[in-house]
């Protein structure tokens, strides 16, 4: 894959929330090509490797208003 195209493919997973530049951690493990699943263990199994602020769990208004925002989103990139 070309690296115009990854940079594309990256900023598109790329939201701000709470005044911070985010990707979900769906995301991150596509891009790594492993599950979600096996992701989340690796941080929380090694979480001495992350800073502090490497993540925080969404809200439930946060979490409503990104499935929005991304579905939006796909809606424009389809079209």
């Amino acid at each position: 894959m070309p690296s115009d195209t990854l940079t594309v493919q990256v900023e598109r997973c790329i939201y701000l929330i709470r005044g911070e530049k985010v990707m979900l951690d769906y995301d991150l493990a596509v891009l790594y090509g492993v599950p979600t699943k096996s992701l989340n263990l690796a941080v929380k199994r090694n979480t001495e490797r992350f800073p502090n602020d490497f993540m925080f769990r969404l809200t439930q208004a946060e979490a409503g208003g990104l499935r929005f925002q991304i579905g939006t989103s796909n809606k424009n990139a389809a079209k």
